[in-house]
Order: structure tokens, then C-alpha cells, then sequence
């Protein structure tokens, strides 16, 4: 059985509104707003679940594949 590739969260510095919506969100907790000013993902946390791409209304999270995964 092949091993499914990791992903995770990643916020746009200069799209984050600094809402906390996808941080609501996040079932891990691995999603906070640091000091106001923007949204910082956890990798040791993050599952890449997705919820918080639904969720921000600026459009600044998205889901990548982590290179050198299959």
C-alpha cells in the first residue's frame, strides 16, 4: 500500500486579514494568529485537512504538498 503524501497549511503573508477563522476551525489546533498580525501554521500539528481554506475570507490559506513526498 502506498504511503498518501503529507500536506499541510500554508498562509499568505500578505493576504491574511489576522481573523482567527481558520483557527476556529482547525480540529488540531494547529492554527494561531501571532501577536495580531497574521495566521502561523504548526507543521508538527498541521494534517492538511483543509477546513481552513474554506474558511478564510481573504483567500490567504491554501493546502500544499510538502516536497520529497511521494
Amino acid at each position: 500500500m502506498q504511503k498518501k503524501p503529507k500536506k499541510q497549511a500554508w498562509v499568505d503573508l500578505s493576504h491574511c486579514v489576522a481573523c482567527g477563522a481558520c483557527g476556529n476551525v482547525c480540529p488540531r489546533e494547529a492554527i494561531r494568529v501571532v501577536h495580531g498580525c497574521n495566521a502561523q501554521v504548526d507543521p508538527e500539528k498541521c494534517v492538511g485537512c483543509g477546513l481552513c481554506t474554506k474558511v478564510c475570507p481573504a483567500g490567504a490559506v491554501t493546502v500544499k504538498t510538502l516536497e520529497g513526498e511521494p
